[in-house]
């Protein structure tokens, strides 16, 4: 049976034991990120009722229906995720098209953030059919509340880059973002990626935000130099990450103050140990100060 002529048959029949149909359209449901427990009714509701389960980890979603006593009955349920996208899209919305219902679930945690169902919105979008948010958990947001960093101007920039001279580029265009940073990262590239930001952003204050809602819960609190270094010590950790980046000091260090700072600085040091050391003191971008730094050592 079609999901269209099944929603059709449980409003025409109207019988007690069939729920309600669900409104036809895109459906994006927030799922737990770690505990059981944070899924809202709405989003239990339509994944009881939606025509066709897209999931980005099937098993997963089973698990989470069969927790809550979900029976998918005759409903299909569809893999979605990054590998299967550009297949997978169009049939979803010719299914949508019809008249069907789609519930969209990722791993974890909100649709559409650090997953392809941004494009699958955005066709759904263009083709006329409805989409609507049954909005929940999310990690990035979760991050945030727990980081004691300022939240009334956030940029989220996602997982940076792999190998390590792109990243310090990418990094790079972020330094100078007047807002509070967000990313996620594997946990084994967890070491080298925060060292490279206390090489783009100076020391900043930030915070690794590691299994959150999950038994093992842990913030960590310091500047970007000192988790740097402890993870350095320690080795990657294990589990879900998310880092936030506290935003640029409020008064930036001018030119001659800049320039004052490193005059004396070189006189003592490498120009790199100089830079280093005073991109720390003062809070600025280590990239730009080596910069300057050479420019000085240069003029002697």
């Amino acid at each position: 049976m079609t999901p269209t002529s099944r929603s059709k048959r449980a409003a025409d029949e109207g019988r007690a034991d069939d729920p309600p149909p669900l409104a036809p359209g895109l459906h994006l449901v927030a799922t737990p990120i770690g505990a059981a427990g944070d899924v809202t009714l709405r989003a239990l509701d339509i994944l009881a009722r939606a025509d066709i389960l897209a999931a980005e980890d099937t098993r997963r979603t089973g698990q989470l229906l069969a927790a809550h006593g979900i029976d998918r009955g005759d409903r299909r349920m569809v893999a979605y995720h990054d590998h299967n996208a550009p297949a997978k899209a169009p049939w979803l919305i010719a299914q949508l098209r019809e008249g069907a219902s789609v519930a969209l679930v990722s791993d974890a945690g909100t649709p559409l953030v650090a997953d392809p169902g941004w494009r699958l919105a955005r066709m759904a979008i263009d083709a006329g059919v409805p989409v609507r948010a049954a909005p929940g958990a999310s990690a990035l947001l979760a991050a945030l509340a727990v980081a004691g960093l300022p939240t009334d101007r956030f940029l989220f920039a996602g997982f940076p880059p792999v190998k390590t001279a792109e990243r310090a580029r990418w990094l790079d265009e972020f330094a100078r973002v007047p807002a509070t940073l967000v990313f996620y990262e594997a946990p084994h590239r967890l070491p080298e990626s925060v060292a490279a930001m206390a090489e783009a952003f100076g020391d900043r204050p930030a915070a690794i935000c590691r299994e959150l809602t999950k038994t093992y819960e842990e913030v960590r609190r310091d500047g970007l130099a000192g988790l740097s270094a402890a993870l350095a010590a320690e080795g990657p950790p294990k589990g879900e990450i998310v880092v936030v980046v506290g935003p640029p000091a409020a008064r930036a260090a001018g030119q001659e103050e800049i320039d004052a700072a490193l005059r004396a600085a070189l006189g003592e040091h490498s120009v790199k140990d100089a830079a280093a050391l005073v991109a720390q003191a003062l809070g600025a971008p280590r990239k730009d100060i080596y910069r300057r730094a050479l420019a000085l050592a240069g003029a002697r």
